[in-house]
């Protein structure tokens, strides 16, 4: 169990398609759609709540995270390890294919 934030989900993103070049098609299969709150720095306890600071897609082992088609196996597997080693977890590669 872990977060991903919008910011990481992004990066990740951006890396898998600079490296697809526009070829093939990629979804995004998670949506950071969970407020996290921070009180600020140097704050005495209580008075409430903090404000929301970003928003975070919870993930569990097994959610497909990114899923990318139209392109072949090798560049498939290229965009996904750069776009894993952008995310603070371990990552599988999952081809329909490969039995």
């Amino acid at each position: 169990m872990g977060w991903l934030t919008a910011n990481q989900i992004e990066a990740a993103r951006v890396a898998a398609t600079r490296h697809m070049k526009r070829r093939g098609k990629l979804w995004i299969r998670v949506f950071p759609d969970k407020p996290i709150s921070k009180k600020p720095l140097e704050t005495r306890m209580g008075k409430g709540k903090g404000n929301p600071e970003g928003w975070v897609a919870p993930i569990r082992p097994g959610n497909m995270i990114i899923e990318v088609s139209g392109c072949n196996e090798a560049t498939a597997k290229g965009a996904l390890a750069r776009a894993a080693s952008k995310v603070p977890m371990r990552c599988k590669f999952l081809s329909r294919h490969s039995g």
